[in-house]
């Protein structure tokens, strides 16, 4: 059942977001597409979801598996998705699907971006932290030498699906890694919204609201993508928690979700009075709030992240719920305050 939807306006780029329940049959139709399509998922996705979509554009697609995780996001696993494509003969016409979370979405967005010099991309998330930040907005990339979406583009979809169905088969760990990016959002963006968010009783509680608060995240992040398309100023908010949250990510070594990174990334990074209000609430969604791990690897890491200008890496604080502030730091500065909020 289609519930909402929401446009994405950003000229001739511009683009709907459908919002629902029992909504992935009906990709077809609803992206009202004609063309062929590379489905990409992975095998960590349940088959049943590539199915349907396949069968929504029959005898149009096939699908395309790649292997669950972070490590897909390769420049040799784009180089299997591209031969795949062009196996299949798509022209300009033709079109790539994602059918997962972050990791098919940014490496078909990418894959679309560059074949054929860009043909069309449709996003299909399945994850809570792909429906609320990577499903939109037109950031595509892969990793290269251990530095997170180092080598990408800029390339919008044509249209976006959340079906709220796929969120069944989520595990709570999975739901409250999502979570933390509308925290992230409610709180540089929208003071009323954290407080919805700390006044629910739990993960339990948010995710009987789960639409809405989808819904809410969409907004903000939609309402920043439309005045800063390729974050040359305002869109750089949306990095909030993300700064040290990549180099915990990358030292982690794939034993905490990229939500759970991104929840650690915001505490060094917000005042003491807006960090006693996040640490309660992360807390209640299960997200981890102190680092057991190398601070001093994961603040080196972060230091060579693509976040970095000049010998400093650029942060965003946040000293008053709902605003924000963007700040050059030097190592040593990232350092000494990473080490101070995980005592």
């Amino acid at each position: 059942m289609l519930k909402e939807v929401i446009t994405v306006s950003l000229g001739e780029r511009s683009y709907p977001i459908y919002i629902g329940s029992g909504l992935i049959g009906e990709a077809g139709e609803l992206f009202g597409f004609n063309g062929r399509a590379l489905i990409l998922t992975d095998s960590g996705v349940p088959t049943e979801y590539s199915r349907a979509v396949a069968r929504a554009f029959a005898g149009r697609s096939e699908i395309f598996t790649v292997k669950e995780g972070e490590g897909s996001k390769s420049l040799s696993t784009l180089e299997e998705v591209l031969c795949a494509a062009a196996n299949m003969k798509l022209t300009r016409k033709d079109a790539i699907i994602a059918v997962g979370g972050g990791v098919v979405g940014d490496l078909g967005g990418f894959a679309a971006a560059c074949y054929m010099r860009g043909i069309a991309f449709y996003n299909i998330p399945t994850t809570v932290l792909s429906m609320v930040d990577s499903s939109i907005g037109g950031k595509t990339a892969v990793n290269l030498g251990g530095i997170k979406n180092i080598v990408g583009a800029f390339h919008q979809p044509r249209g976006v699906l959340i079906d709220t169905d796929t969120l069944k088969t989520l595990d709570e760990r999975q739901i409250s890694a999502g979570l933390c990016e509308a925290v992230k959002m409610a709180a540089t963006l929208d003071r009323e919204e954290l407080e919805r968010l700390e006044s629910a009783g739990g993960i339990g509680e948010i995710t009987a609201d789960i639409t809405r608060v989808i819904s809410r995240a969409i907004c903000l992040k939609k309402a920043v993508v439309e005045k800063d398309e390729r974050e040359s100023g305002l869109r750089k908010v949306l990095n909030f928690g993300h700064t040290l949250g990549h180099g915990i990510e990358a030292e982690a070594k794939g034993a905490l979700y990229h939500g759970e990174c991104v929840a650690l990334g915001m505490l060094p990074f917000c005042s003491e009075s807006v960090r006693e209000r996040l640490l309660p609430l992360l807390k209640r969604l299960g997200l981890p709030t102190e680092y057991g791990g190398d601070i001093e690897l994961a603040a080196e890491l972060a230091a060579h992240d693509k976040k970095s200008v000049g010998g400093a890496v650029e942060a965003v604080f946040v000293n008053e719920i709902g605003s924000f502030e963007i700040k050059a730091l030097p190592f040593g500065e990232l350092l000494t305050l990473a080490r101070a909020a995980y005592k």
